[in-house]
């Protein structure tokens, strides 16, 4: 069994960060990375379920947070090896740090 604990640990924090920044950051492109990281995390889980990907809507910026908690967590129920893990924990870091959150 993976161990995916890194993975939501890192949305989670990412998410956090998301919900108490000042709406100002979030116009400013803070939903805008995160919604990109959560359509990616979600492509990368339909590819692993063998779906054709389809593209996350995008619900508006303070629903961000939620989307990449939704996505990170589908990704982590089928993730299947630690390489993927730390390759998913990766991009949550580099989007949170894009973000500027």
């Amino acid at each position: 069994m993976v161990d995916t604990t890194p993975l939501t640990r890192a949305v989670e924090h990412f998410a956090d960060r998301l919900r108490a920044a000042p709406q100002s950051r979030l116009q400013r492109g803070a939903a805008a990375e995160a919604l990109e990281l959560a359509r990616e995390l979600a492509r990368r889980t339909q590819v692993l379920e063998g779906l054709e990907p389809r593209e996350m809507p995008d619900a508006g910026m303070f629903a961000a947070a939620d989307q990449i908690t939704v996505a990170g967590n589908d990704l982590a129920v089928v993730v299947p090896g630690e390489a993927d893990v730390d390759e998913a924990v990766t991009l949550v870091e580099e989007a949170q740090k894009r973000a500027g959150v």
